[in-house]
């Protein structure tokens, strides 16, 4: 038997019924195109902050590799930057299926102007047209060219951190998997908001809120079936395309990771979170109260949402020393 779902926090459940009707719950690959058009139509936060001259934006493309194609970059940075300055270097989110670089920066600019540092947010290739390794390689090609040019963009390659939301949250901890694993960039800490790390798929939370919320089991089904194709069920998995199967989670860079009670990938985040102690690493975990899947982004105003943000940065103050 499916246990009860938890209660929404009241003034999200609020904020959840008026976009409820663009909602990715349900999402197929066959009403993806329409929600990849209602995903576009979102307003910027960026473009009101350029506006109003708040943030110095400056788009570039980077050299890729033989088998990742160029790579376009946004950074973000506030007027009159003094360098060298913290790096954060964004994935956004959209189920591995939808986004672009600048969906969902909201919190990651918020960042920027607090810290006065310097935001790199990737563009990688979306599935089902581009499956894994694409995403992912695309992520870490892009973070070896923004490490090894931090200081031409204002940033300081030392204190360079990964962000991520929902299935940028998953890529983020893949990418500090792959950049320990490569012998990579020395990426001092990482920020997995509401992660989509596990394919399997089968969590309690994942039955618990199945049809609630947003971003349900079978919307979470079937962005793992764009990234990695129909797959049968004794085939491994890649952990660099769902860091949940990764057995060995030790020497990666500090987590903070959040998530709220009240949705989808809840378990498997806590799981991720309780392997990093496990294999002697640093993590910080907030399981919010109520919160549904990406709940500080629908409703910034709520005060769930401004304790989230704020737990955030005050992580990000310790880590990086401002």
């Amino acid at each position: 038997m499916t246990p009860t779902p938890p209660p929404f926090d009241p003034e999200l459940a609020a904020a959840l019924a008026l976009v409820a009707d663009a909602a990715p719950t349900g999402l197929t690959l066959e009403s993806l195109a329409a929600q990849r058009a209602a995903t576009d139509a979102l307003p910027s936060t960026l473009d009101e902050l350029r506006a109003h001259g708040l943030v110095d934006t400056e788009e570039l493309t980077v050299p890729g590799t033989d088998s990742v194609p160029e790579i376009p970059l946004l950074v973000c940075r506030p007027p009159g930057l003094v360098g060298p300055r913290p790096v954060v270097y964004y994935m956004h989110g959209g189920g591995m299926v939808m986004g672009s670089n600048r969906h969902g920066l909201d919190v990651a600019l918020e960042w920027a102007l607090e810290l006065d540092a310097v935001l790199v947010s990737v563009e990688y290739r979306l599935a089902p047209e581009h499956p894994h390794p694409a995403p992912v390689e695309d992520c870490y090609t892009g973070l070896l060219w923004t490490t090894a040019h931090a200081a031409e963009i204002g940033g300081d390659p030392g204190r360079v951190v990964l962000a991520g939301t929902s299935a940028g949250g998953g890529l983020a901890a893949a990418v500090a998997l792959l950049a320990r694993d490569r012998k990579g960039p020395a990426v001092v800490g990482q920020v997995l908001m509401c992660p989509m790390l596990d394919d399997r798929n089968d969590t309690p939370s994942a039955h618990q809120m199945a049809g609630l919320g947003l971003w349900d089991r079978a919307s979470n089904a079937t962005g793992w079936r764009a990234l990695l194709g129909e797959l049968a069920p004794d085939v491994e998995v890649s952990p660099y395309a769902a860091p949940a199967r990764s057995v060995d989670l030790s020497g990666l860079p500090p987590a903070f990771i959040d998530v709220g009670s009240a949705e989808t990938f809840r378990d498997e985040d806590i799981a991720y979170a309780t392997g990093i102690w496990l294999a002697g690493g640093e993590a910080e975990l907030h399981v919010w109260p109520g919160g549904f899947h990406a709940f500080d982004a629908f409703a910034p105003h709520a005060g769930l949402s401004q304790e989230a943000r704020t737990s955030r940065l005050r992580w990000l103050r310790r880590l990086l020393g401002d």
